[in-house]
């Protein structure tokens, strides 16, 4: 509802007068000119005889980010408020945050402005609280937001595309719409004035937002919403864009890390593996040593060098690009938004890997990065080093066409090349239009292969449904990985949490692994789940697939024969960094258990202060499997509510050996101050198991009841911690 003596409104009531600001805003030369401009235009609307009032937040939305729900005409009242309408998917309302964050830094709430998120969603999964909340994590959002899950808000304004951005006054007055990205300046004149205006008649009250942060909540995790994965065929191992530590970590085939370059906090600097930094980095591609980066936020590519150890920048300038064609050198050719990357050649080339190519999501383009001379379809010789578009006009659209420049895409988001005949194509997994295309490397031709609709300008064709060529429905898909040995592609399908399987002869596209429910269940295919899976690669000779788990923070492993999912462990080893630096001297943090660890209750042991008690480990794995080597297996020793048995004790230590496995010593101290205590040992194998290359991570947990006596202290058997896997 609308304050009362106000009348409701929609934003078309705001656009007379702020075109015509807008014309006059053309012919002002200097900044006092502009300021003095949007002044006049601030007396105008802020003198009509009522105002053009924003609806209240409809009762019983879900917030993010304060205390509470928050009222435009209770808690908002004497501030300037911003109002973005987003989605997550978005990769336009994407580019609008770093500025949203710039405003947020030169004024708070006490300067009299606040920001209000408001999520509109575009498909059914951006609905859901959970979804949203990883996206606020993800994107580092630390304004308020609301989930507008009817988008009822929206409907009142009649908002039409996502982002809008609406300022309001401190009456919840209507001051200013700007549709799109690519408005910084108009933003921040347009907020600077208003709040000197109304500060200048006293309505702006310096008031403090109750602002309670979503991430503050969150344990510290080794992975942080890993964007994509990739593996090195050589050595096997994998490398991880963990995109929410922006960082890079290329990891052993036992999950142990060999390095890790970048994070925890975002940045853009070149250098050794110490001091480089990242923003948010997506695709990753590895060959020799070399790894290429898509960093997304930087709107970046950048190039590990393993052996020299350090990362360079070889495309884009560091700022968002508009530019559609492209065709300087890398580093002086601005991009927008890369997601993806992918090494390969042109169909017409013989020399293999002379091109890197890019999913450019911001320009709903796909791109190519010259490694090496080399000619693309249609254009003549080209240096090393040049940067340009290969297919798509730039508009936001599902269309196939012959002609790669005339063909379009809507932010494309995973890339997986398939050089052999009869393909010879690039599968493009292009998340808003909810399709898979293929780009010839013949001569650039766009085709359709599943998902969609025939119209082109219809980006609502969604779902998720098995099925046939424009029969099959897709929701938000976001990476692909063909499969050399079976000639079938695999989809990561994002917003229907489930991994599928198309088989581009038939074009038939089915489900492959997921049940379609958001959790976290390692299982077999049919009973396993997925949160957001947004990349995945083939490994291991097209045995296992290997998937970026999104909101989840893991990396799945998908064994294709044995059809079973598992989590690949990520560990930490010599310098590599997993959760930021570590202490020296910093005590372990005991790691938390699977859910599926099963909990041995034992008999309850008496004991004597002075008392030496021994635990004795005696666990067995499967028949013929083997501790990881390099992996921490360990123990640990803990008593909750009872810390002090612990004082001076040695809480873990390492299982170095299944056949040798160590004992656990516990000295009963000799000021006790409880007579009963339970003390638990927990216990974290890290094994491959005989017919697969894949490590998994099995824990259980003994708790151990201790009824303390002041009986003289004996000598007692070791009590025996056995258990099978």
């Amino acid at each position: 509802m609308a304050a009362p003596g106000a009348r409701g409104c929609s934003l078309s009531g705001l656009l007379p007068a702020q075109t015509s600001l807008e014309y006059a805003l053309l012919d002002a030369v200097t900044q006092e000119e502009k300021n003095s401009l949007v002044y006049q235009y601030l007396q105008k609307v802020d003198g009509w005889e009522q105002d053009l009032s924003v609806p209240e937040f409809p009762e019983g939305l879900e917030w993010l980010n304060t205390e509470g729900p928050i009222s435009v005409y209770k808690d908002l009242c004497g501030k300037v408020v911003i109002l973005d309408f987003f989605t997550y998917c978005c990769i336009n309302c994407i580019h609008l945050l770093p500025d949203l964050h710039a405003l947020e830094h030169n004024y708070s709430d006490k300067d009299g402005l606040l920001i209000v998120g408001v999520h509109s969603a575009k498909f059914p999964n951006e609905k859901v609280l959970d979804n949203i909340k990883s996206a606020v994590l993800r994107y580092d959002i630390t304004h308020p937001v609301v989930n507008d899950a009817d988008a009822s808000l929206w409907q009142e304004l009649e908002v039409s595309c996502w982002p809008t951005v609406v300022i309001l006054g401190p009456r919840g007055n209507m001051l200013f719409s700007l549709i799109g990205e690519g408005h910084k300046d108009k933003l921040f004149l347009y907020t600077s004035v208003a709040l000197k205006y109304y500060r200048d008649r006293g309505q702006i009250r310096d008031n403090k937002i109750g602002i309670k942060l979503y991430k503050d909540s969150l344990p510290p995790s080794p992975l942080l919403f890993p964007g994509k994965v990739t593996v090195d065929h050589v050595s096997k191992r994998l490398v991880i864009a963990d995109t929410g530590h922006h960082r890079i970590l290329v990891v052993r085939k036992n999950g142990q890390i060999q390095y890790s370059i970048g994070g925890p906090n975002p940045g853009r600097k070149d250098g050794i593996f110490s001091e480089s930094t990242f923003n948010s980095p997506q695709g990753v591609a590895i060959r020799d040593n070399i790894i290429y980066v898509a960093d997304t936020e930087n709107h970046l590519i950048r190039k590990i060098d393993l052996e020299a150890e350090m990362v360079s920048t070889v495309a884009g300038i560091g700022i968002q690009g508009t530019d559609k064609e492209g065709g300087a050198q890398g580093e002086q050719q601005p991009i927008s938004s890369p997601w993806d990357v992918v090494w390969g050649s042109s169909g017409s080339e013989v020399q293999r890997d002379a091109i890197l190519w890019i999913a450019m999501a911001g320009t709903h383009q796909i791109w190519a990065l010259l490694l090496d001379c080399c000619r693309l379809p249609k254009k003549t010789e080209l240096k090393k080093g040049a940067c340009l578009r290969f297919a798509g006009s730039g508009n936001e659209e599902n269309r196939n066409n012959a002609y790669p420049h005339k063909a379009g895409f809507a932010q494309p988001s995973g890339l997986s090349l398939a050089a052999e005949e009869p393909w010879s194509c690039l599968f493009v997994a292009d998340s808003e239009s909810s399709t898979v295309r293929a780009v010839s490397l013949k001569d650039g031709a766009v085709r359709h292969l599943v998902g969609g609709e025939r119209d082109p300008t219809n980006l609502f064709a969604f779902g998720d449904v098995d099925g046939v060529g424009i029969g099959a429905k897709l929701q938000h898909p976001l990476g692909a990985a063909w499969d050399k040995k079976r000639q079938l592609l695999y989809v990561a399908d994002s917003y229907n949490h489930k991994i599928k399987v198309v088989d581009p002869k038939t074009k038939h596209c089915t489900t492959l692994a997921g049940t379609g429910d958001i959790s976290n269940i390692s299982s077999s295919f049919s009973e396993s789940t997925f949160n957001e899976p947004g990349g995945l690669c083939v490994g291991e000779d097209g045995q296992l697939l290997y998937v970026a788990d999104t909101n989840n923070h893991q990396i799945k492993v998908m064994d294709l024969e044995t059809k079973t999912v598992s989590v690949f462990p990520v560990s930490g080893s010599g310098n590599a960094v997993v959760d930021g630096p570590i202490l020296e001297g910093e005590q372990k943090t005991v790691p938390k258990l699977p859910k599926s660890a099963p909990t041995i209750q034992l008999c309850p042991l008496s004991a004597a202060p002075g008392q030496t008690v021994q635990f004795q480990l005696r666990l067995d794995l499967p028949a013929g499997a083997k501790l990881t080597e390099g992996a921490p297996s360990c123990w640990f020793l803990t008593a909750e509510s009872n810390e002090w048995l612990l004082q001076g004790q040695m809480p873990s230590g390492e299982i170095e050996s299944i056949s040798n496995q160590p004992a656990i010593s516990l000295q009963i101290p000799g000021d006790c101050l409880s007579p009963e205590a339970v003390v638990s040992i927990s216990a974290f194998l890290y094994y491959c198991s005989a017919d697969s290359s894949a490590c998994m991570m099995k824990g259980i947990l003994f708790r151990q009841p201790l009824q303390i006596t002041d009986a003289q202290p004996g000598c007692t058997a070791p009590v025996e911690l056995k258990y099978v896997f």
